[in-house]
C-alpha cells in the first residue's frame, strides 16, 4: 500500500502522541520534500518534526513532476501541491490531507484521500484505539486543529460515541 501524507495529519497526530497510528494502519508513509521542510524548519519548531527525521517508515521522496508542483502551486500551498504530486507519481492507494481546497484538487485528479478524522475513525474500526472522542478533544485543545461541530459530531456518531437525543 502507498500511502502519501501532507503535514496535517503527522503534525497533528503527533502533537497529541498517536502518530504510531499511520505506522499501524499502513506501515510505510512517504512525504514529499516540502513536507519534510515544513515539519523540520528551525524558525518554525512544530510537533512531528524529530519523528520525520528519524522514524524509519516515515520516508521523504524527491517530486519529479515540477510543472504539476508549480500548476497546483496555484491553488494550494507548496506542501500539499507536492504531496498531491507526488501521489500522483506514485500512484498512491491514499494521500492523507486534512485543508478543504487540498481534497478537492485530490479528488479532482481521481486521489483517494482521507484526513486525521478518517485516520481515527480506521484506527477505531481496527481496534488500534478505544475511543475517539478523547482524541478530538486533544486535537482541539493541544494541537489546535479546528473541528467544526457539525463534523465532530457526525464523526463521533459514525464511530458510535455520541448519545443522540
Amino acid at each position: 500500500m502507498i500511502i502519501v501524507s501532507d503535514t496535517s495529519p503527522i503534525n497533528n497526530l503527533a502533537a497529541i502522541n498517536h502518530l504510531h497510528l499511520l505506522h499501524h494502519l499502513y506501515g510505510k508513509v512517504l512525504i514529499p520534500e516540502a513536507v519534510y521542510q515544513e515539519l523540520t524548519d528551525p524558525n518554525f519548531p512544530v510537533a512531528g518534526a524529530t519523528e520525520v527525521q528519524t522514524f524509519s517508515w516515515i520516508q521523504t521522496r524527491a517530486i519529479s513532476d515540477r510543472t504539476l508542483v508549480e500548476a497546483l502551486s496555484n491553488e494550494l500551498d507548496i506542501g500539499e501541491a507536492e504531496a498531491i504530486a507526488l501521489a500522483v507519481e506514485m500512484k498512491a492507494d491514499q494521500v492523507l490531507i486534512d485543508e478543504r481546497r487540498g481534497r478537492l484538487v485530490a479528488g479532482r485528479l481521481n486521489l483517494h484521500y482521507t484526513g486525521i478524522l478518517g485516520v481515527l475513525v480506521e484506527a477505531k474500526s481496527k481496534g488500534l484505539i478505544v475511543e475517539v472522542k478523547p482524541l478530538l478533544g486533544a486535537l482541539i485543545n493541544e494541537a489546535g486543529f479546528w473541528i467544526a461541530e457539525p463534523l465532530y459530531n457526525s464523526v463521533l456518531q459514525l464511530v458510535n460515541e455520541i448519545d443522540l437525543p
